[in-house]
């Protein structure tokens, strides 16, 4: 993740107006949002190479049209064609084809190898420029650099923070389904640039979880005929150690938020605990103690609480505790198994898995287990429910079904609108998004 640092990224704010008439209002609780039509030119750049501007532009338009939030406008009915960044636009042209607001760019080769990139967000309805920002970055980031503007552009409008900028690690799963062959593996966000993390035929990888400093990642491996064990893995050397000796199976880890810690489920004979490590000391306390399955935790943002899944009421429930120990509280008490649980980064919701009435659900509550909300529902296994950085989506498998069936990755926006798949080279499952990169 350092490797874009050591491009030498640079942010140099040009000019912020005063907030203005295009901005998107946004409400967790509407069931679905009027995209807003943005007008996005063809970044034109200095090379002679239009490959450049346009991949940049390209990327900004598909993680825009893609957050369900704003609808592009083709370039075909521009008025104002070839409108450079440096130019002031002739709104009324604009607002002809309904732009409610316009991005303009350039791509510049530096002499030292490297991109600059600039661009301008403007707000038709005023006629006010509301963002101008200019990178550098080196050749091989055009996409990252697309995404960054995708991000500061959505910032600006919406409020809320971007998350195109941003990996997802997951499973890859690929072969006949009787014997298929799973590696850890990371992209962007939108499936590009598939990065394989491991490639041995002979272990079984799941539950990779980042690490919130975006360096390593935890996740289980289970080498065939042996007991699954906890692994951290340092993205960048590629260099990997088992999590503690555990005296029994260890699954479903997951990151503290201050990175400092891990918290997973450890199952010693008929039942399984919360176990919590100090990652410094590598000491281990007990979460939980009992006789029932306790599973699947996750961390409240603050690192305060932790959510869990458990049986320990005779069905499959979700509990809600202290970090520190204490009194579990049920908060899941609809009809049907609830499992699976991941707290959102802004701490005001808990996704879950559902099963009721033969139909699996991706679902979110707030944590006290009220406002339970449906998000997705399918007739096929859907789980491992993972948040993007800003809260606003959720990323999860649904499974096909068939002798040539397999796990695939979507995302859905929490209001329940939006649902659609994320491309992988062959089956996915078990995604876990990462936090902003820098």
């Amino acid at each position: 993740m350092k490797s874009f640092l050591t491009a030498a990224l640079l942010l140099a704010s040009l000019f912020v107006a005063p907030r203005a008439e295009a901005v998107l209002e946004l409400d967790i609780t509407q069931g679905r949002v009027e995209p807003m039509p943005i007008a996005i030119t063809r970044f034109g750049d200095a090379s002679g190479n239009p490959q450049l501007g346009q991949q940049v532009s390209e990327v900004l338009t598909n993680d825009l049209r893609r957050s369900g939030l704003f609808r592009p406008i083709d370039q075909s009915a521009f008025i104002e064609a070839g409108l450079g960044v440096d130019a002031v636009p002739n709104f009324g042209s604009w607002r002809a084809i309904n732009a409610q607001a316009l991005v303009t760019g350039r791509v510049t080769p530096q002499p030292d190898g490297r991109l600059k990139a600039e661009f301008r967000l403007w707000d038709v309805a005023s006629g006010q420029q509301l963002v101008g920002q200019q990178y550098f970055a080196a050749g091989d980031n055009l996409r990252r650099i697309g995404h960054i503007i995708a991000d500061a552009v959505y910032e600006r409008l919406t409020g809320e923070q971007g998350y195109f900028d941003t990996r997802i690690a997951f499973v890859e799963e690929s072969g006949p389904k009787d014997n298929r062959l799973r590696r850890l593996a990371i992209m962007d966000q939108d499936g590009a640039n598939v990065r394989y993390l491991t490639g041995s035929q002979n272990e079984i990888v799941r539950s990779p979880r980042y690490s919130p400093t975006r360096q390593e990642i935890t996740y289980v491996s289970q080498p065939i005929g042996e007991t699954p064990r906890v692994y951290l893995l340092n993205i960048e050397t590629g260099q990997r150690e088992v999590l503690g000796n555990f005296p029994g199976m260890s699954f479903a880890p997951r990151f503290s938020p201050d990175g400092q810690r891990v918290i997973l489920s450890l199952q010693q004979g008929g039942n399984a605990n919360i176990v919590e490590m100090d990652l410094r000391s590598r000491a281990t306390r007990r979460v939980t103690d009992g006789a029932s399955i306790d599973t699947s935790p996750s961390y409240s943002p603050d690192g305060g609480q932790v959510v869990f899944e458990s049986d320990r009421g005779g069905t499959q429930q979700l509990y809600v505790m202290s970090a520190g120990g204490g009194q579990p509280q049920r908060i899941s008490f609809g009809d049907g198994r609830y499992g699976q649980p991941a707290w959102s980064p802004r701490g005001d919701l808990i996704a879950f898995t559902k099963l009721a009435g033969g139909q699996f659900m991706i679902g979110v509550m707030r944590p006290d287990g009220s406002g339970e909300r449906i998000v997705s529902t399918s007739g096929s296994v859907m789980e491992s429910p993972t948040w993007a950085p800003n809260g606003r989506l959720l990323l999860f498998t649904r499974e096909t079904s068939g002798s040539g069936g397999g796990p695939t990755l979507w995302t859905v926006d929490i209001t329940g609108f939006n649902e659609q798949r994320v491309p992988t080279p062959n089956f996915a499952a078990d995604p876990a998004w990462s936090p902003p990169l820098e």
